[in-house]
C-alpha cells in the first residue's frame, strides 16, 4: 500500500497562534487533523472558523481537557481509522520549525517503518530549567532502552508509522499528559521500531502559553520512568540480544 500522510495538531487554548501554524502547513497539501482538547470558548470559536475556512482541516473536539498525550492519541487513532499510514505530529504553539516538514516527511518515506523525530536545536528562548531538566529524562531513557539510539524523547515534532502505533495501543494504556511523548517512543523502541532523528530548530515564542504543570507533570514523568525501568528489566534479555546484534 502506498504511504499516505497527514498532520496531527493537538490544541489547548492556543487560539492566538494556531491559524498561523495552519496557514504555514497548507502548502504541503496534506490532511490536517486538529484536535481541540477541551479549550476555552474563545479558542473553540477560533478553531471552528479555521475548520470552516480550510478544506484540508478536520476538527475533532474532546469534551474535556485530557492532556497533550490524550489529544495526540485522539488524532492518531482517527488518522489510522481513515486509512492513513503515517502522521506528522506538530505542536500548536509555533515552537517547531516548519521549514523542516519536508525533511521529516522525506526521511519517513525513505524509512517507512521507522519513527522519525526532531532532535531539537535550541536558541536563547528556552529556560535553563527546561533545558537541563531534559537531560534527566535522556539519562533514564538510555537506561530503559539500554541504548543511546534515542537522542531526544521529548520533542513533539515527529512522524509516526501508524500500523506500529495501532499495535502498541492495543497492548498498553499510554500516559495522557506530558509523559506521553517519552513513553510512546520508548515503547515503540521496545516493539522493534527503529527511531531516526532530524536536527531541527526549536523556538519558544515570547508570551507563549505553556501547559507544563511542574508539580503534576514532573510527578507523572517520574512515575512513568519507574514503570519503564521495571519494564526494561522484564525485557532485559531481548534488549541485550538486540544490542549485541547492532
Amino acid at each position: 500500500m502506498k504511504p499516505q500522510y497527514c498532520i496531527v495538531i493537538p490544541n489547548y487554548n492556543h487560539g492566538d497562534v494556531i491559524e498561523d501554524t495552519i496557514t504555514s502547513l497548507i502548502k504541503f497539501s496534506l490532511p490536517i487533523i486538529l484536535v481541540d482538547d477541551g479549550s476555552e470558548p474563545l479558542t473553540q470559536k477560533v478553531l471552528s472558523k479555521i475548520n470552516e475556512n480550510y478544506a484540508e482541516v478536520l476538527l475533532l473536539r474532546r469534551d474535556k481537557n485530557g492532556g497533550k498525550g490524550a489529544a495526540v492519541n485522539t488524532g492518531l487513532v482517527k488518522a489510522y481509522e481513515m486509512g492513513i499510514t503515517h502522521a506528522l505530529q506538530i505542536d500548536a504553539d509555533g515552537q517547531h520549525d516548519l521549514a523542516d516538514v519536508d525533511t521529516m516527511l522525506a526521511e519517513s518515506r525513505s524509512n517507512p517503518k521507522a519513527l522519525i523525530s526532531g532532535r531539537p536545536i535550541y536558541d536563547d528562548s528556552i529556560s535553563k530549567g527546561r533545558y537541563y531538566g531534559r537531560f534527566i529524562t535522556h539519562f533514564w531513557v538510555w537506561i530503559e532502552t539500554l541504548s543511546l539510539q534515542i537522542k531526544d524523547s521529548m520533542c513533539g515534532f515527529r512522524v509516526y508509522p501508524l500500523e506500529a502505533y495501532a499495535e502498541l495501543i492495543k497492548q498498553v494504556n499510554l500516559g495522557t499528559r506530558m509523559d506521553y511523548d517519552i513513553e510512546v517512543m520508548v515503547r515503540l523502541f521496545w516493539q522493534g521500531v527503529n527511531v531516526r532523528f532530524i536536527a531541527t530548530k526549536v523556538h519558544y515564542p515570547e508570551g507563549g502559553v505553556s501547559h507544563f504543570n511542574a508539580l503534576q507533570d514532573n510527578w507523572l514523568i517520574s512515575k512513568m520512568h519507574s514503570k519503564l525501568f521495571f519494564g526494561m528489566l522484564v525485557r532485559l534479555p531481548a534488549l541485550l540480544f538486540r544490542r549485541s546484534n547492532r
